[in-house]
């Protein structure tokens, strides 16, 4: 299925590479460099590239492309949704997904690809799995390997891979007992000019970081699970127990691990946290402009609005800013023409305002377009759905876990429109 992988930096170079069928040249990487050159932002590169004999399926993930190639027609999800595996998996390992770390542990890299993909087919990708067959490094595990000519490749086949529940290994054992869960929830919205929302939907997540002694069977369920739309599932839920009780039902891995996905696209349950009031204008006459912007608290349910900032793609005509801003700060970058205002905590009772005048190539002709405001904001301990666990408990063992869940709402493609 996938022939080759490749893991480009950010800069557009290929740092690495790993073939399992033949051989491609790297030259095949040309169309996808085209594609990068044509896309504003990394993330606007198209993940699915047609070439005469190939399609190259890419993913953007903590500033690196992860592209494969792919010589005959597959599902593109499928592929997408393993190049993700292969991210999750170097985090899970060394902490980060960065280039650094990958040149630096670059044997494990191969060692983990070689296991993750067999003949081009996926094999394991499991963390639990792969931890047992592929130690994780350690400083100590480094220098006995060096001095003893050993690898990181265990000598046993994983105890799990011979289960029904290949996603946990067996014997696992914990002093301390705990389960802990995070509901994370990301939206996206278009809020136009006079402040009515265009568009909105969330897009949800589960992490769940368990750390149990022996087979534990967990079952959660939630006080309104009527509010989500889409959902998928780690492979360990039960989905008929999901379908006909709404409820998830699972044994779980061993360790951190995503629990499952969901979306609310319905805009009357999507609540818009902040209101944003401004008026940003260039004049016929005189190369100026104004920009007058505040924000305040809309929907928070009671909780405070953290790292809040405005990121503005000014016209290229845009020279300079002069502005004053009565909360945070602000800085404009003349290379890239992005304004950003960085706010940090909102404070309900004196709102944040930026305003002043921003300055324009003389001779250049007014702008016909306005930008938009990128919003990003962070509010703990509040799922603006509205999404509640009620209840989270444990069978099969006779201990009792700590347990907690906790909540976290932040922008994604947050956007207002002047």
């Amino acid at each position: 299925m996938i022939h080759s992988l490749f893991l480009i930096n950010h800069a557009g170079d290929i740092f690495l590479e790993k073939h399992w069928k033949s051989v491609i040249s790297r030259s095949v990487c040309d169309y996808f460099f085209e594609a990068k050159e044509k896309a504003v932002e990394p993330e606007n590169v198209p993940p699915v590239l047609q070439t005469p004999h190939h399609y190259l399926i890419s993913i953007y993930r903590d500033k690196l492309f992860f592209l494969s190639v792919v010589q005959t027609e597959v599902p593109p999800l499928f592929v997408i949704e393993f190049l993700h595996r292969v991210a999750d998996t170097i985090q899970d390992y060394f902490g980060e997904c960065s280039e650094s770390l990958i040149n630096d542990n670059v044997v494990t890299v191969y060692e983990l690809l070689e296991e993750m993909l067999d003949n081009g087919f996926p094999l394991a990708t499991e963390s639990n799995v792969l931890k047992e067959m592929i130690r994780p490094p350690t400083i100590l595990r480094s220098v006995v390997n060096t001095l003893t000519g050993s690898s990181n490749v265990g000598d046993k086949l994983p105890s799990g891979q011979l289960s029904s529940i290949p996603w946990r290994r067996a014997g696992v054992k914990y002093t301390n007992n705990e389960a802990y869960f995070d509901v994370i929830e990301e939206i996206d919205a278009i809020v136009d000019k006079s402040g009515t929302t265009v568009f909105a939907e969330i897009q949800g997540v589960i992490e769940a970081s368990v750390r149990l002694t022996g087979m534990p069977d967990l079952s959660m369920t939630f006080m309104n699970p009527s509010l989500l739309d889409d959902v998928s599932f780690h492979p360990c839920v039960r989905f008929k127990r999901w379908e006909s009780e709404r409820a998830l039902s699972f044994i779980p891995p061993d360790g951190n691990f995503t629990l499952m996905n969901y979306h609310v696209s319905s805009q009357n349950l999507v609540t818009i946290p902040v209101y944003v009031k401004q008026n940003i204008c260039f004049f016929e006459t005189g190369p100026c402009g104004r920009l007058d912007i505040t924000i305040g608290p809309k929907q928070t349910m009671g909780k405070t609005v953290e790292a809040l900032m405005v990121t503005i793609h000014m016209p290229k005509a845009v020279l300079s800013a002069n502005l004053t801003a009565t909360q945070g700060n602000y800085s404009y970058d003349l290379a890239t023409k992005v304004l950003v205002w960085d706010i940090g905590k909102l404070n309900p009772q004196k709102l944040p305002n930026l305003r002043g005048s921003l300055s324009l190539q003389s001779g250049a002709p007014k702008p016909e377009d306005n930008p938009s405001l990128n919003i990003d904001l962070k509010i703990q301990q509040v799922a603006i759905s509205g999404l509640k666990v009620s209840r989270l408990e444990m069978n099969g063992e006779k201990y009792k876990p700590f347990k907690g869940v906790k909540y976290l709402t932040k922008a994604g493609n947050f956007q207002v429109r002047t």
